[in-house]
This record gives C-alpha cells, structure tokens and sequence, in this order.
C-alpha cells in the first residue's frame, strides 16, 4: 500500500478475491485507473450523474448517501465528511466507484425490477460464491421487518409497499436497489429480496453489482444493529 496523503488513498496494484470473468476479476485498481484516465472527465461525470469540479479535475460521487472525491489526476477517492475533512475511502468502496465510472450510461432506468438472474448474464453468475445475501437481510429482519426501515433512513431510501417492508435506495447514482422482506411466521420462515432495475448490468459489471450489494447489505446490517 502507498503513502497515505491527506486527500485518500493512492491506488496500488492488489488483486481482489472476487471470481467470475469480470472487471474486478482482471483488473488491480492501477488497471482501473488506468482506464478511467483515458476518458475524459467531463463526460465521466455526465454519464455516472455525478458532479465534476476542474483544477484539479475531480468527480463527486454519492454513494449510499455518503459524498466520494474521486481525484482524477491524484489517483485517490476519498469520502467527504460534513465537516469537509476527507478521509480514505474503503478498499471495496474505491472499486465499486471505478467500475461504475468505467462503465456508467446516460440512459433513463426501465422502470422495471428484476431479480439477478434475469440481468444479461446473471443466471450464471449470481450463484456459488456470487449468490445475493438475502439469508443475511432475512435472519437480520425476518423477525422485525420494520427495522429494515429503520435502518435504511440514514441512506436516505424511499420506503415501499412490497412483502412486510421494503425499500428502495439508490447505491450509486444509477443503480437503486429495491430489498424486500418477507416477515417469519408460524408456517413459513422469513424471506429476502433483492431487486433491480432492468438497466443495472449496463451501468456496471456484475461483479462490480454485487460487491456494491455486499457493501449495501453490511451497511445496513450495521446500522440495525445485526451481526448476521
């Protein structure tokens, strides 16, 4: 790992565990940056509907409510807290935000929510090592629905009106997310979903999609208070 500077942390080469062809599979974060750097800025941030600032040119980039700098001559992403001190950003963190800047689009959603398995792609890849963790969100919530919506406030989700609680959060700019639970009852134990919009496997590559996943759920298991 390279010397930390106030501004985040420099990217070095390191390769993630994840499995399955994709983006994160081949790459380091110096390969990432690598490819980030040939594009220009000012279309990066049109297409990922983030804000650009020039000199230096960087890209300010919400995810799950909380403000990234992604510094595009310094190499470095960090989160911006409300008191303006920059603090690195998370090692995964930093990869999900690369690989939707890499690959973002301006295109409007569908409006329509599937499951993985019906993303281009999905029915092979999210199984195994790559299924969705919706056991977690259901032993998390399954007995208490609503604390999912509890939760889910400090990311500013919108509350839904699927299963026994649900709720929609925008993860990234253009990928929201809808989780779904079902409430544990005498005849059936409680259930999970995770949903997308049909437009998510163009915004981002499915490895990528589902470390942002992981990443969500661990949030929200924190803020709830479960250890799931």
């Amino acid at each position: 790992m390279a010397p930390k500077k106030n501004v985040g942390m420099r990217l070095t080469p390191a390769k993630t565990t994840n499995s399955g062809g994709g983006i994160l599979d081949n790459m380091t974060h110096e390969g990432l940056w690598e490819q980030v750097a040939k594009l220009n800025p000012e279309k990066i941030a049109k297409r990922a509907g983030c804000r650009f600032l020039s000199d230096p040119d960087r890209c300010i980039v919400t995810m799950l409510n909380s403000r990234y700098e992604v510094n595009l001559g310094g190499l470095s992403i960090s989160v911006l807290r409300d008191d303006s001190t920059p603090e690195d950003a998370g090692y995964i963190e930093q990869l999900c935000i690369l690989a939707y800047l890499l690959g973002a689009k301006d295109i409007p959603f569908a409006g329509k929510l599937v499951k993985a398995e019906s993303l281009p792609g999905g029915q092979f890849f999210f199984r195994g090592l790559h299924t969705l963790p919706t056991d977690r969100l259901a032993r998390a919530f399954g007995d208490n629905p609503e604390g999912l919506i509890r939760a889910s406030e400090q990311f500013d989700a919108e509350q839904c009106e699927f299963g026994d609680a649900s709720i929609r959060l925008n993860v990234l700019p253009r990928i929201p997310l809808t989780l779904v639970i079902w409430r544990k009852d005498e005849e059936y134990d409680a259930r999970a979903s995770i949903l997308f919009d049909q437009t998510a496997a163009a915004q981002i590559p499915l490895d990528a999609l589902w470390a942002t996943v992981n990443l969500t759920v661990k949030k929200l298991l924190e803020v709830g208070g479960a250890g799931c």
